[in-house]
């Protein structure tokens, strides 16, 4: 009997409950069956061909205006390569299994579909969901609560968390770097000097501008003028998003879209679970369809996120998050900073539901009264923005070899 409640305790505090859907893959439904299928893009078929970000960035896809690149890092075709390189490199994780990419997954969208929130080095809980890396050259903001304002230094935070890639230093990752044969010139022929700092940081900036993504059914239709490029419920669905006021938020201008306004707005995803969430634990998943009933009182752990209000300290930024963008929002679920809507048809539920009122709650978030057609056109509209290289760009991604010891 100890052993069992030892290993309840284990699993709550592994997040390992099944008393609601957490997540795609997080809910391990149909794991136990030889039928289950991922929802990631295969790894298998890709030749890992590099495509030509470079010129990419020149010249973005359709929807897109050109992305900002700092005077102070002009990017070149030696730092791409030498960005994802480092992108794929476990050896950038203080104990060497843990990449960037690992987290931000080429075939999932640049996030994890099958996580809820991502898990750091030695299985360390994260409580926030990886964001999709699409066009996240666009950003004035980076993170979930936008403690980062450029590419060049926003890798350090997870560098060096404990809970993320747990480096004990900025040091210990540039000596790494140094006796590695393999990075031998390459840092000299990107910048004209070795790995520092500011060089790291600028590496892979330069890769991450590179992943821009437009071109989309709702691009060939709205900017190009092509009245076949999107279908008829999808159309009905922009209509439905400018009359419920989501483009307020996510932005459409006159010549590109970014889909977002780049601000931070309280939607009631925070407060709920931190104040309203039951927690109590009826039913524990103990392994992939074995489900058994709780016969105590246990609770799910309780983990305390502030949002924007972490990084700025000021009372009105609590539950604040940053507004992320729409396009390719079909291929990077789950949703919300935590993960914690499955799908798109949640998140239109959440919203025309009206969020969770309380106070601090963006005013613009209402009951929307859409009917069922209404919100199944527009989570047609959203599953419209899909670039039309999303493949392309993560078989760029597998054109270089895992770093490792």
């Amino acid at each position: 009997m100890r052993s069992a409640v030892l290993l309840a305790v284990l699993l709550l505090q592994m997040g390992a409950f099944a008393g609601e859907r957490v997540g795609v893959g997080d809910s391990r439904d149909g794991y136990e069956s030889v039928t289950f299928t991922t929802d990631s893009r295969a790894l298998t078929g890709t030749d890992g061909r590099a495509a030509d970000l470079l010129t990419l960035v020149g010249n973005p896809p359709l929807g897109l205006p050109q992305v900002p690149v700092p005077e102070t890092n002009p990017i070149t075709e030696s730092k791409i390569a030498l960005g994802r390189k480092l992108f794929f490199d476990r050896r950038l994780s203080g104990n060497g299994t843990l990449s960037c990419a690992m987290c931000h997954v080429p075939e999932q969208g640049f996030t994890q579909n099958e996580l809820m929130t991502s898990v750091g080095v030695e299985g360390r809980f994260i409580k926030r969901n990886a964001p999709a890396l699409y066009n996240v050259g666009y950003r004035e903001r980076l993170f979930h609560d936008g403690r980062e304002n450029t590419l060049e230094t926003q890798i350090w935070s997870p560098l060096l968390a404990f809970n993320e890639m747990a480096n004990p230093s900025v040091g210990s990752v540039l000596e790494r770097l140094e006796g590695a044969a393999d990075y031998a010139g390459l840092f000299e022929a990107a910048f004209g000097r070795g790995p520092t700092m500011e060089t790291l940081g600028m590496a892979l900036a330069a890769y991450e501008r590179a992943l821009l993504s437009a071109d989309s059914a709702f691009d060939r239709w709205h900017f190009a003028g092509d009245a076949h490029a999107m279908g008829e419920s999808a159309r009905r669905g922009f209509e439905v998003f400018n009359a419920a006021g989501c483009g307020s938020c996510h932005l459409v201008a006159e010549d590109h879209a970014h889909f977002t306004d780049e601000l931070f707005h309280n939607t009631g995803v925070g407060y709920y679970q931190l104040v309203v969430r039951d927690r109590k634990v009826r039913k524990m998943m103990l392994a992939p369809g074995v489900e058994v009933d709780v016969k105590v009182d246990a609770f799910a752990p309780q983990v305390s996120d502030a949002g924007r209000y972490e990084a700025t300290g000021k009372p009105q930024d609590r539950w604040k998050y940053r507004t992320p963008s729409l396009r390719n929002v079909a291929v990077t679920a789950p949703y919300m900073h935590d993960g914690s809507l499955a799908t798109l048809a949640d998140v239109v539920i959440h919203y025309n539901n009206g969020g969770v009122p309380h106070q601090g709650l963006d005013p613009r978030i209402r009951s929307l009264g859409l009917s069922e057609r209404q919100a199944s056109d527009l989570v047609a509209f959203l599953e419209s923005l899909t670039g039309s290289n999303i493949d392309r760009l993560a078989e760029d991604a597998r054109s270089t070899v895992i770093g490792d010891f």
